[in-house]
């Protein structure tokens, strides 16, 4: 099975103010991204591909909405809180945050978590706080997967290492997979491995020696679970991710690097041409 992600971050804020979308306006933006490629999506055999995409949450209902009767997305939130609801327990007293219940009932079916910007989040928080634990974050990452869990939400589960952390990268990869996915369901996570290390303006991408590696590291240490390329697939690399046996897809933010910058639906679909081929 493969698996294409997308995660769309905050391409809904206007160049007006210092966002990066040129696409549509504020409430035509997440039906316009899934009236634009659902079709073609459908093209492709949904037994051996899915699509998920990760929203802001001010537009999930608007695409969740737009979807039409068989498409082939699945609408995904961009994490979910490590606490829920609980009949005869708290009711949602969680301003501010998302909790599981609220994005199950509003149609989303995948979340994406432990994005190295949430675990820096979560870090920076940690440490305003004096707490030097470094398995802390993983710790909290593990209650929101289970959380989702719990809500018949399937899970993008990303990992990494960063540059200081890259001699010691089994260790470290290791705990977040091992901590992370702790007594939670694994048939029903994808990984995702982001490279932090590569990741950014002026940095040397991971080649596929080094994403062949990982991949392996990946399969072996939790017993096969498919794990996906979160460094960017884009259409510079898709075939070579694609000659990754060990690969089984790529999660997409970017489609335009240069110029103006974004996310553009049919760069999107020429993207998942050029990674499958068809």
């Amino acid at each position: 099975m493969k698996h294409i992600y997308l995660n769309l971050k905050r391409f809904d804020i206007p160049s007006a103010l210092a966002g990066v979308n040129a696409l549509a306006p504020m409430g035509d933006w997440a039906a316009h991204i899934v009236g634009s490629t659902q079709e073609e999506l459908a093209k492709y055999d949904s037994t051996q591909v899915e699509f998920g995409m990760y929203f802001p949450e001010t537009h999930i209902l608007q695409a969740v909405g737009a979807k039409t009767e068989g498409s082939p997305i699945k609408v995904g939130c961009q994490g979910v809180y490590r606490e829920d609801t609980a009949e005869g327990g708290n009711f949602g007293a969680f301003t501010t945050n998302r909790p599981a219940a609220a994005m199950a009932a509003a149609g989303v079916e995948t979340v994406i978590i432990g994005h190295c910007e949430e675990r820096n989040d979560k870090a920076g928080i940690l440490a305003e706080a004096g707490v030097t634990d470094k398995e802390a974050v993983n710790r909290i990452l593990n209650k929101e997967i289970k959380c989702a869990q719990a809500r018949g939400l399937s899970i993008l589960y990303c990992i990494g290492e960063k540059s200081e952390e890259q001699e010691q990268w089994q260790e470290v990869l290791g705990q977040q997979l091992e901590i992370g996915l702790k007594d939670t369901d694994s048939s029903k996570v994808v990984i995702a491995y982001e490279p932090v290390w590569s990741i950014g303006p002026g940095k040397t991408p991971a080649d596929k020696a080094y994403i062949q590696k990982i991949a392996a590291f990946v399969k072996e240490k939790t017993g096969g679970m498919d794990i996906v390329y979160g460094g960017g697939l884009k259409q510079e690399n898709a075939a070579m991710l694609a000659s990754i046996d060990d690969i089984d897809g790529g999660l997409i933010a970017l489609t335009r690097f240069q110029g103006q910058i974004g996310f553009y639906p049919e760069e999107y679909l020429e993207i998942i041409r050029l990674y499958l081929g068809k």
